[in-house]
């Protein structure tokens, strides 16, 4: 595809299909190997298009497969994650199957993600101590932001209620974001461009990119679940209040009362979502267009990814930004 136009539908599928032969070729464990089946593999592909962004779809043979060998490694992260974001959240179900502790238990479970994890840094070693850091750095982040998130107490949630603003109220929410998600969204984007032999201003423009398209990729996520019915206490009371301008108006933790304004208030707060939603796929948009990222059909779809992305998570509940 040197020098031609090409649409993101086609990167995806021409790149995932690469992606996929390789995680074949490089993964024998057949646990781990189930595990990673019917993945999306978004982050890996934002990593990729990373790369081709900054080869401009020149790279050699080898630079081109060492590239998918760093998909590999985003996806046995993620994938791990997963493994134990399950456990401790006690979901049973996973991409429409069951969750891979009910089929094995929460020992194997446990113990298979440590094994993905070792499986990716050992391929991260082989490219080098930037990448190997990297890949740590992330992970370290990533366990962060679920401690955060599981220390989450009455204490954490009283403090919230107090905050008054919109903007107050997200910071708060996009602390556990960033490291929970956004950060594995960043590291992918910057290790794509660290692979392609990028330094400097560029690395952090692409991390940059990564870490907006990363919390609104985790908005739409959560405006979905939110949707569908499922609550996220922890920002949903401020955010009821704040709309009700009744700040502390809600003075117990209690899911019944919750769940009842949140009915009442429903669309109020899925316009503050979209709003949210709109303002990080705009930064992204504009991070990808950056000078400092050389043209070609690649740099286009850095601009056309954000909005694709965030519309096929929205769009089983009728969203489009």
């Amino acid at each position: 595809m040197k020098g031609q136009s090409l649409s993101l539908d086609q990167f995806i599928e021409s790149s995932k299909g690469d992606l996929e032969k390789k995680i074949i070729d490089m993964i024998s464990d057949k646990q781990i190997v189930s595990i990673l089946e019917g993945g999306k593999r978004l982050r890996p592909l934002l990593a990729h298009l990373s790369f081709k962004a900054c080869t401009q779809g020149n790279e050699t043979h080898n630079q081109y497969q060492k590239a998918l060998e760093g998909g590999v490694v985003i996806e046995l992260a993620h994938a791990a994650s997963l493994v134990h974001d399950d456990i401790i959240d006690n979901d049973t179900e996973r991409r429409g199957k069951p969750s891979f502790f009910v089929k094995e238990g929460i020992a194997n479970a446990i113990l298979t993600g440590h094994k993905m994890l070792v499986a990716g840094f050992n391929i991260a070693l082989r490219h080098g101590q930037k990448v190997a850091k990297l890949y740590v750095e992330s992970w370290n982040q990533i366990v962060n932001g679920e401690l955060d998130e599981v220390t989450f107490n009455e204490k954490d949630l009283n403090k919230l209620k107090k905050t008054s603003t919109k903007s107050q109220i997200f910071e708060a929410y996009y602390k556990i974001i960033d490291l929970k998600t956004a950060v594995l969204f960043s590291s992918a984007c910057k290790a794509g461009a660290m692979q392609a032999n990028m330094s400097g201003d560029i690395i952090k423009v692409f991390a940059d990119y990564g870490r907006e398209i990363g919390i609104a990729y985790q908005l739409a996520d959560d405006l979905v679940d939110l949707a569908n019915g499922e609550m996220i206490e922890s920002v949903i009371l401020p955010l009821l209040n704040r709309i009700e301008n009744k700040t502390n108006k809600i003075k117990t933790y209690d899911k019944k009362e919750i769940k009842k304004k949140f009915a009442k208030n429903k669309d109020k707060i899925q316009e503050l979502y979209i709003e949210e939603i709109q303002k990080h796929i705009k930064s992204a948009e504009e991070l990808g267009k950056s000078d400092l990222i050389p043209s070609s059909p690649y740099k286009d779809l850095l601009t056309d990814a954000p909005s694709y992305i965030i519309n096929r998570m929205l769009k089983g509940i009728n969203v489009t930004i």
